[in-house]
Formats: C-alpha cells, structure tokens, sequence
C-alpha cells in the first residue's frame, strides 16, 4: 500500500497539522513521514486526506493457470517468471485444499484439480501478451507442469480468476457445525523459502486434525494461511498459527506481510523486530502523543523524532534541518 500513496495530510494527539510532502512522484526530501504513517495501523494519527498514485486499467486482460503435481514445482515455476523479469499483473497460488473447498462449495461453474495451481493475469499489447503466455507455458513446462490453459474471453476470464476470489467463502462452507471458527494469518518469507514454508504448513495443520489450507500471493512470498476448527479448540489453533509466523521468523520473514500487527500480534512482533525495534517504536508515538516534548514550539517534527532517537545529536548534527531553527 505505501508504494501507492505519495503524501498525508495527518492531525496529530496534540491537534498539529502535518502534511508529509508534496506532489511529486519522488523524493527524496527529508524523513519519509509518509512511510512512518502508513506503517503505523493509526496509531500516530489520522489520515485527513491522502494524495495517491493512480495507474491506466489494464488493456487485452488474459487470465491463465498451470497445474503441477508439486508446490514446489509451482513455485519454481513462479521464481523462474519472476527473475527474468516478466511483466505479470498477478501471480498467485491455490493449494490442493483451497481447490477442494471450492469443489465442495458449489460456487464455481467448474470442478478444478485439485493440485498446486498457480493462477495468472496478463495485459498489455497483443504482442506483450502473446509473448508473456509463452514465456509463462515454457517455464511451467520446464518445471513438470500437468496442465496449462489461458484465456482472453471474458466469461472464461471470470470463472478462473473468480477461483481465486472464492476461496475464502469456500472454506467457511467447510464448517463442520455452523459455531466453528474461521482463523486466519498472513505470514511471508523470502520466496526462495516459500515452498518449503507451505508443505510444513500443511504439515502442522494436518498433523493438529484441523481443516486448513494454504493460498500465496507467490510473487512475493506472502501466503495466507486459513484454520477452521471447533470453538473448543480455537486456543490450540491459533498455537498452530503462532508456529508457522515463528517459522516465518526464522526464515527471515516476517509474520504479516499485509493484515498488520494490530492487538493480537503484539508479543510476535518483538520476536521479528526485537526490543530494541519495538523501543524504536514507542520512542516515536511517545513523543508524537506528548504534550511535553521539548520545545514544540519551535522545533519541526522531524527534529523531535530525531531527539526521541539520537537525543545527544551524535549522529550527523544538523543534517537534513537545522537542530536549532534559528542558527
């Protein structure tokens, strides 16, 4: 999301009023107040207006899927696109349950395989299209590919891509007793460890007697995975899910790459950035919610959270601003 907002307007605790930058399509002008915000899930301020980048609709859209016996295979396949720079508007992953929730909800027009699928969009120039389905097809092939189709008819385009969209109102129909509990994580690692993350994934769900499935946005190694369980045993699920954001860690991932800490990832949170990190935090909403910080009558913000962070001004003084507004 931050990649897509170029500047805030933000009413701060104290009621201050601070607009993060202009309209340019880059900067490189001071701390990037923009990021700190949107990074921050509303707790350093509210957002009073937002300037966002907008983007053309996409042209001659094709949608396509390629079905392997293997996540690993589909992910391969998926590392192999991306580091040869092909241009794919979406590149996303359905595991084998994921499909089957689909099956068994009736709310597809068609029976899928229930294998790792990876789905596919397309746009572009007839040419640039032409060309990234066949790049596409020979890299799902090079890697054990069973099954390959693409499509540029709209009614097509709106059944394989409404796969992906149906997976989440799929595995709620998967409730054993209309009480069970529906959970969900969002953890990401380096794609180059994505394949090995979800079949241990698998694993520990399988392995708790859960039903559960796995769905990534393989492009960038960020995965959901979904629990659905007894409300007697949501304790023990959400200790299945805190063990595959640990693993997330440990792979040097991160435990939410989109849904964000919010209350219940607190604790999870110091685990990925440590203390020190979440001190860093703090020391930036403390004297954002002051009403005490030194001298706000004549310092910048910038110049606060720089005193919260080098409060002895050892590290490049008077860089970026002036320390003293005056000198």
């Amino acid at each position: 999301m931050r990649d897509w907002v170029t500047s805030m307007t933000v009413v701060l605790a104290d009621g201050s009023i601070v607009k993060t930058r202009q309209r340019p399509r880059k900067s490189s002008a001071g701390y990037d107040l923009s990021s700190l915000l949107v990074g921050s899930e509303g707790t350093l301020g509210l957002v009073t207006e937002a300037v966002l980048k907008i983007t053309s609709l996409p042209r001659n859209q094709h949608v396509g899927l390629a079905a392997f016996h293997t996540t690993r295979a589909a992910v391969s396949t998926a590392i192999s696109l991306i580091t040869n720079g092909l241009p794919i508007d979406a590149l996303e992953l359905l595991d084998p349950y994921s499909l089957g929730a689909i099956n068994h909800s009736g709310l597809s027009s068609r029976h899928w395989e229930e294998k790792p699928t990876v789905f596919l969009r397309f746009s572009g120039s007839s040419q640039a299209v032409q060309d990234q389905i066949r790049m596409t097809q020979e890299a799902a092939l090079t890697h054990g590919c069973i099954m390959f189709e693409t499509s540029g008819n709209k009614d097509e385009i709106d059944v394989i891509w409404g796969a992906r969209k149906q997976v989440a109102p799929s595995l709620v129909s998967m409730k054993q007793d209309p009480t069970d509990v529906f959970l969900t994580a969002d953890a990401a690692v380096p794609i180059s460890a994505l394949a090995d993350m979800i079949d241990w994934t698998h694993h520990i769900i399988q392995e708790a007697g859960f039903i559960g499935s796995t769905l990534g946005h393989v492009g960038d190694g960020n995965y959901h995975t979904a629990i659905i369980c007894p409300q007697a045993e949501e304790a023990k699920a959400w200790k299945v899910i805190e063990s595959v954001q640990k693993r997330a860690i440990q792979l040097e991932g991160t435990v939410t790459g989109e849904h964000g800490i919010g209350l219940k990832l607190r604790d999870m949170l110091v685990e990925e950035v440590g203390d020190n990190g979440v001190n860093m935090m703090r020391a930036v909403m403390e004297l954002l919610y002051s009403s005490r910080s030194m001298r706000t009558d004549v310092l910048t913000r910038e110049t606060q959270i720089k005193f919260a962070l080098d409060p002895y001004c050892l590290l490049n003084p008077d860089k970026v601003f002036r320390i003293e507004p005056d000198v």
